[in-house]
């Protein structure tokens, strides 16, 4: 891609940060230091567990360099505002949820990247990739910092100087956000369509079983500390639903030569926004039925 091109699609994830940090309250923050436990157990499930699992999944499982890559990357990537909404859909603790997306964002500034490198280096297939291409953890947490940090920081400042602006304009960006992710994955499976089609089984059958593993260890965190229904919820969807577009800004700027690496991270884009709200209709209907069952009963 052209440095336009690059600068361009950087500074529509910028304002996707920006957006999410024009929702959140100092109240969000304040939440997390009066009741810790739900919002630790999220963040450590996510930049702790599922990393972890993922890398030990890439070193047991023989599969592709650039595949392996790709799901490393998204599992350090930070939850998304889509799984605000769905949590808010699915009844779950949506206040936490968005306390737990701001500051795994403002985590990510620094984790995502040194994650990702440290795991990546651990393997000496995806090791010997990255050395190909010669990119270090300080390019990467250069662009994560521009695109994550000052964004987030600017968002948090507008939303307490301007909050009348924040209100009014959240539903925009909310919508934006939405637009310019399936605007990340449709660019990157355009770029790669022949490749996907030649390997669609392999990459969709990697997707679908990293999200399960995904959603399955936010879900088992929160319940193995015996959480409410509703901060479990939050949990399983905050770590399950990943900035897969933070993922496609970085593979776009630093690895557009892997193609393969590119594909995951569109499709777990495409994806998890399948098993998300596949996950929140049917925990919709599971409390409809209590409720019927509560309701006959009484």
């Amino acid at each position: 891609m052209s440095a336009t091109s690059l600068l361009v699609l950087n500074a529509v994830l910028a304002m996707m940060m920006f957006g999410i940090a024009l929702s959140l309250k100092p109240d969000d923050f304040k939440r997390v230091v009066q009741q810790p436990k739900g919002p630790l157990v999220g963040l450590l499930a996510q930049f702790l567990l599922l990393p972890l699992i993922t890398f030990a999944a890439i070193s047991i499982v023989p599969i592709p360099a650039e595949i392996a890559l790709g799901l490393l990357l998204v599992s350090c990537c930070p939850g998304g505002s889509f799984s605000n909404l769905m949590t808010y859909l699915a009844n779950g603790n949506a206040a936490m949820s968005v306390s737990m997306t701001g500051i795994a964002s403002l985590a990510a500034s620094l984790l995502t990247p040194i994650n990702f490198m440290f795991y990546a280096s651990l393997n000496p297939h995806t090791d010997a990739l990255l050395k190909s291409i010669d990119v270090s953890t300080w390019d990467m947490l250069a662009i994560v910092f521009f695109v994550l940090a000052i964004p987030l920081a600017l968002g948090l400042w507008c939303a307490r100087v301007f909050p009348r602006f924040a209100l009014r304009s959240e539903g925009f960006f909310r919508i934006a956000s939405l637009l310019a992710l399936f605007g990340f994955v449709a660019i990157a499976l355009v770029l790669n369509w022949e490749r996907f089609v030649a390997g669609a089984s392999i990459f969709l059958l990697a997707v679908v079983v990293h999200n399960a593993v995904a959603l399955s260890i936010g879900w088992g965190s929160a319940r193995a500390l015996g959480l409410p229904v509703a901060d479990r919820r939050a949990i399983t969807l905050e770590v399950g639903l990943q900035n897969s577009g933070l993922g496609l800004g970085i593979i776009f700027t630093y690895f557009s030569s892997l193609t393969e690496m590119a594909i995951i991270a569109a499709a777990w884009g495409i994806w998890h926004l399948i098993s998300g709200l596949s996950l929140t209709l049917f925990w919709q209907s599971r409390d409809r039925r209590a409720l019927a069952v509560r309701g006959s009963n009484a």
